[in-house]
């Protein structure tokens, strides 16, 4: 998996087309919204892209993120988690997809609460400053742009992190395992 020289961040949330198109024209941003292009066609934009911040509203592990919330939901097929995590793995071992440096999750109050716990658990569980709630608003995000905390990147065993995910349990992702409760 690439990355990039730009500081690539997501915006996700209902609201993030208009969030992300507001941000263009802002210095050393160049905004990209995803409208009805396949995720793999904003890729290729990003990564052609030249700016400190690159900021675009095609999540990669939005199929993910949903079947996962369906699963735990009991909403989603059988196998739907899985094949959306495999989907998500081979774009990203294949580049048509690429993980951002930062997750920016609006108004994630006002989320459903298993969504909320895919973005402020799963998320920020496996990288917790790489994963910032804001609310929707342009001005608000894009002021967060320079303040973007560093911190640990995304795990390095993708493959392992994500088909772990059927057993990352709303309310219980992040929290400190019991040694006493293994199995």
């Amino acid at each position: 998996m690439r990355r990039l020289s730009s500081t690539v961040v997501v915006v996700a949330g209902d609201r993030a087309p208009d969030v992300v198109s507001a941000l263009d024209g802002l210095h050393n941003v160049r905004a990209i919204t995803r409208g009805e292009r396949p995720a793999a066609e904003v890729t290729e934009t990003v990564t052609r892209a030249r700016a400190t911040y690159v900021v675009h509203d095609a999540d990669p592990l939005a199929d993910v993120g949903a079947a996962w919330a369906d699963f735990f939901d009991g909403t989603a097929p059988t196998g739907g988690l899985e094949v959306a995590i495999e989907a998500a793995l081979t774009g990203l071992r294949g580049d048509r997809l690429i993980l951002p440096d930062y997750y920016v999750v609006l108004d994630p109050d006002d989320l459903p609460a298993t969504r909320r716990h895919w973005w402020l658990g799963v998320l920020a569980g496996a990288a917790p400053t790489r994963v910032v709630p804001a609310p929707a608003s342009a001005a608000v995000v894009g002021e967060m742009l320079g303040h973007l905390a560093p911190g640990r990147w995304w795990p390095d065993d993708l493959d392992g992190w994500l088909r772990a995910l059927p057993q990352a349990v709303p309310d219980r992702v992040g929290l400190p395992r019991d040694p006493s409760m293994r199995g």
